[in-house]
């Protein structure tokens, strides 16, 4: 394998993730077609989702918590990131047609406030996309815990929501049009163990205000590691399609799409 360049490490680790690709796909599936709208993503890890957003066409805007993270995303698309807290933005009002949240409300207290801030940027008409970890209360959670994969660890303030828990959050100023739950056992059992692996071989990202990142310093410092992965993804792959076994099963991730109403 070449040396990985600073440019293609971001999407050298998505097309290995099943986890990242499902979410992009289920974000564009809501998000709609893009061009000629002016977009915002808030929350996109690494910077690959914004990344490839940006890819889809229209104006695209950036945002995220702390320094760690806006850096990883700016050092992907270049211009336009901005770091933001759980209360403010720099944005104009009105000026969003389309805003997409990616597993960002879990790491605020203020996600009211922030929902209120949302109604502000987004013209009327305008359509609100976000993806939070779904609550379930399963036994392959309750095995996260036991080996120390706690909401604390990952960043988050609380575990995620519900569909009632974001209607009621929501309500007043968005309309939730369209909702789903996706990423089943199988994909995140896979993951879980992945996660433990890295963990016990003290592979950790950059610490951030969301947990961990992988920066390209790591994939450089990993790339041997990364090589090996890449040789047994295949069967990752694989695995992860067993959750189209779990009919009528809700998912670990919940996206939900949502419309604005200012007339």
């Amino acid at each position: 394998m070449k040396k990985i360049l600073e440019k293609e490490w971001p999407l050298l680790l998505f097309n290995k993730s099943v986890l990242k690709q499902r979410k992009f796909k289920e974000i564009t599936a809501l998000l709609g077609e893009s061009n000629d709208l002016h977009c915002l993503d808030i929350g996109s890890d690494n910077g690959v989702i914004s990344y490839l957003l940006r890819q889809r066409g229209g104006t695209w805007k950036s945002a995220d918590l702390d320094e760690h993270t806006v850096d990883s995303i700016r050092g992907l698309v270049k211009d336009n990131v901005f770091q933001i807290n759980g209360r403010q933005t720099p944005f104009a009002d009105n000026e969003f047609d389309r805003v997409a949240i990616i597993d960002f409300l879990e790491h605020i207290h203020t996600d009211e406030e922030f929902v209120k801030e949302l109604f502000r940027i987004i013209k009327p008409g305008g359509e609100l996309i976000i993806n939070v970890p779904h609550i379930k209360n399963s036994l392959l959670r309750k095995f996260r815990l036991a080996i120390g994969q706690t909401d604390e660890k990952h960043g988050h303030v609380r575990p995620g929501y519900t569909v009632d828990d974001l209607v009621s959050l929501l309500m007043g100023r968005f309309k939730i049009v369209n909702h789903r739950t996706y990423s089943k056992f199988f994909s995140e059992a896979v993951d879980t163990l992945m996660t433990l692996a890295l963990d016990l071989l003290k592979r950790g990202g950059a610490k951030s205000q969301k947990g961990r990142i992988v920066t390209g310093q790591d994939m450089k410092r990993y790339q041997k590691m990364f090589r090996m992965y890449s040789l047994v993804y295949p069967v990752v792959w694989l695995f992860s399609k067993l959750d189209a076994l779990l009919l009528g099963a809700s998912g670990y991730m919940l996206i939900v799409k949502a419309r604005i109403d200012k007339t």
